[in-house]
């Protein structure tokens, strides 16, 4: 796949606690992992730079060729688990860093089989002729969608839209979800933090990336910005080689 990945301040934050790394194996099997970082001045920058890079070390020590899914799900659950233990150390052992955790969306691609992992509210989509979110955001909003208490054009403006139910790195332990998707030479995944999709409607991001494919993480930046830019945004865009280019 061909791995595309922007981050940005927005227009009205004064720190970027956004944080995001790829990289590509010798057997052309990828990964990719986006954070948002929550927890004052600085916890939330702290917390997903130590998540990311916690991750992204994890994800290479462990890999091994023609990986089964389950054994990269166990891979994506440790290394997303030790990356909590070291945010909630880090937080027990600083004031100033009390409280801090992130999100996180992490994939590991293996050949057309994709294997997702996340915590919070930061996003996977895969794209083809349609545009569709693989994962379900852990947030209070989410919950009163699937309860029948707001409906989901509701909850684009609900007042606690922001507040997610699950973070990395704010208890002991953290309970990870996975999806596994597949992927052709048709498709493209897209991880992203809610800075993106919180201000850019689906058909909007459908229709950039459509034009733009692997070049369009400039686009859904330049998008979300002109939308307001209230946020940091994360995009990562990775788009897969079409049989017989």
């Amino acid at each position: 796949m061909k791995i595309q990945g922007k981050t940005d301040i927005g227009i009205v934050r004064e720190t970027n606690q956004d944080a995001y790394e790829f990289g590509y194996f010798e057997n052309g099997d990828c990964w990719a992992v986006v954070c948002d970082g929550m927890g004052g001045v600085s916890g939330g920058q702290v917390a997903s730079s130590i998540c990311v890079e916690k991750i992204s070390e994890a994800i290479k020590r462990g890999f091994r060729d023609k990986l089964s899914v389950n054994s990269a799900k166990n891979l994506l659950n440790s290394a997303i688990n030790t990356a909590n233990s070291a945010v909630f150390k880090q937080a027990q052992e600083s004031y100033e860093l009390k409280g801090m955790g992130t999100t996180v969306v992490a994939v590991l691609v293996l050949g057309s089989i994709a294997v997702i992992a996340h915590v919070g509210d930061s996003r996977a989509y895969i794209i083809n002729d349609t545009i569709k979110a693989v994962t379900k955001d852990h947030s209070f909003v989410q919950l009163l969608v699937d309860t029948g208490k707001i409906t989901e054009e509701e909850a684009k403006v609900h007042p606690d839209r922001n507040v997610i139910t699950r973070a990395v790195g704010i208890e002991y332990v953290v309970d990870v979800e996975f999806d596994i998707v597949d992927v052709n030479g048709a498709d493209t995944l897209l991880l992203c933090t809610d800075g993106l999709n919180g201000y850019v409607e689906d058909d909007e991001i459908f229709k950039i990336i459509n034009e733009y494919g692997d070049s369009s993480t400039e686009k859904l930046v330049e998008k979300a910005n002109n939308a307001g830019g209230r946020d940091n945004v994360t995009v990562v865009v990775m788009t897969a080689e079409i049989q017989g280019e």
